[in-house]
């Protein structure tokens, strides 16, 4: 097989695929590659979209690679489909973060951070599939474990858990985002930390726990994150 045909496979393979595909998958289609040459076939196909300006990309995420658009063209995307991108409530995101970077953690434990009930949230995410039941605490009562899962990374656009940001970032992106608002509407401009913060992002970092009511729909970014970067679970 040749590698310009090997390429366009490849194409075809992540755009009719509804998850991202392994290295290992797309060398099961192949046949007659190993895995360790697909990235060199992704590389190839990535400089072919990014040569001829294509609005496709390649993006490697939650320990495989698929199609998607251009972020710089989120907002035709947007005009076609004529819908906003379904979100996360304030509650469900603050309780995403803190299993996120605190994994594996049980109930009471998320609620310690937060400061009210996380029963409702907890299902929600569940549903969802953005966290799962990853085994049980061995203390008095054995109570669930919480962890984050693969359609977490996808829908954040993750490579692993890595990827989350340290502190210092969310503080570098929490500041670019108050100068932008503040370039855009000076007369909105809330404090720093405040509740009027930016749209929240794949990339945006949780700000800090707080008490309040988990019924509440309003979106917000992901609260308060250790130093370091968590390990994957």
């Amino acid at each position: 097989m040749e590698h310009a045909e090997a390429v366009a496979i490849l194409e075809a393979l992540l755009f009719v695929t509804d998850e991202p595909l392994s290295a290992d998958q797309i060398a099961g289609v192949l046949g007659d590659r190993p895995a360790d040459e697909v990235p060199a076939l992704m590389d190839a196909l990535r400089g072919r979209y990014a040569d001829e300006g294509f609005g496709l990309e390649v993006q490697e995420v939650a320990g495989g690679f698929r199609l998607t658009t251009r972020p710089d063209l989120a907002a035709w995307v947007q005009r076609l489909n004529r819908v906003r991108p379904a979100r996360l409530s304030r509650a469900a995101l603050e309780t995403l973060a803190v299993i996120a970077y605190r994994q594996p953690l049980t109930k009471a434990e998320v609620e310690g951070v937060r400061g009210v009930s996380a029963d409702g949230v907890l299902r929600t995410l569940l549903e969802r599939d953005l966290i799962r039941v990853v085994g049980r605490k061995p203390d008095v009562g054995r109570p669930i474990l919480y962890g984050t899962t693969r359609t977490f990374l996808e829908h954040f656009g993750f490579k692993d858990l890595t990827d989350l940001p340290t502190l210092r970032e969310i503080e570098e992106i929490l500041a670019e985002n108050e100068a932008r608002r503040a370039a855009a509407s000076p007369e909105s401009l809330s404090p720093v930390g405040g509740e009027g913060q930016g749209e929240g992002g794949a990339r945006h970092g949780p700000p800090t726990g707080r008490a309040g009511n988990d019924q509440e729909a309003e979106p917000a970014k992901p609260p308060g994150a250790a130093e370091g970067r968590p390990q994957d679970a």
